[in-house]
């Protein structure tokens, strides 16, 4: 039997591999716009990052979400992302 390959990607804050399931995408669509992400399949460019509060908060006081999406995040993605955790 053939054994399925899990896809793996990196948070860009810890720099962690993890599962797909274990992050948080958020996306920069082609509109300029900053979304989060839940089913991973919208288009742009995206970042992943680890399901922490800790590590949003790390994302939002080193703004490398920002750096990485090549555009201001604005601070409603940030709530965002703290209430899927709540």
């Amino acid at each position: 039997m053939k054994v399925k390959k899990v896809p793996l990607r990196s948070c860009i804050v810890t720099k962690e591999r993890l599962e797909k399931k274990d992050l948080i995408r958020v996306v920069k669509t082609k509109e300029q716009e900053v979304l989060v992400d839940l089913t991973g399949k919208v288009n742009g460019r995206g970042a992943y990052l680890k399901k922490d509060l800790l590590v949003f908060e790390k994302a939002k006081k080193s703004n490398v979400l920002s750096r990485h999406l090549e555009i201001q995040v604005p601070d409603a993605i940030y709530e965002e992302l703290n209430n899927l955790l709540k």
